[in-house]
């Protein structure tokens, strides 16, 4: 398969079935590290409406290994850290989630309602959208980003 063909196949969206029975929706999953993932998909139903789709019970020091949650019609992956196996604490650093929204500003407004830190409030901006970003507790960066009317 040419590289434009493969190019052009990857930008589908798509759904997958796992293993596990969930369908992971999308065609690219970010799965992230946090201080506490059940408590951040608690966090999350709350500030960006996310449903938990599946989650692994914790292990006895209360880690949990995978939460799978749907967001804004996408699946989001989290996971403890885990020391043993590589995955130590760090701060996140070098991405953002962004979420395609209608209105940025009610977007905005729940996320900091829920908790979220404002870093960038809600304003057009030079390419005609409206653009906000949050910082969740865990340490995440969340964009809001609504399509220019």
């Amino acid at each position: 398969m040419s590289d434009l063909n493969r190019s052009s196949q990857m930008s589908e969206t798509i759904e997958v079935q796992t293993s596990a029975g969930t369908p992971v929706k999308g065609g690219l999953t970010a799965y992230i590290t946090v201080d506490g993932a059940a408590k951040a998909a608690t966090f999350y139903e709350k500030a960006f409406g996310a449903t938990i789709a599946a989650q692994m019970p914790p292990d006895d020091k209360g880690k949990t290994a995978h939460i799978h949650l749907y967001v804004n019609g996408s699946s989001l992956m989290l996971t403890d850290h885990y020391a043993e196996h590589g995955h130590t604490v760090t701060a996140p650093a070098g991405f953002f989630l962004t979420l395609a929204v209608r209105d940025a500003e009610a977007a905005f407004k729940r996320a900091v309602d829920a908790g979220c830190t404002p870093v960038q409030i809600p304003e057009k901006m030079f390419w005609g959208d409206i653009y906000a970003q949050v910082r969740d507790p865990f340490g995440i960066l969340w964009a809001m980003n609504q399509g220019a009317a």
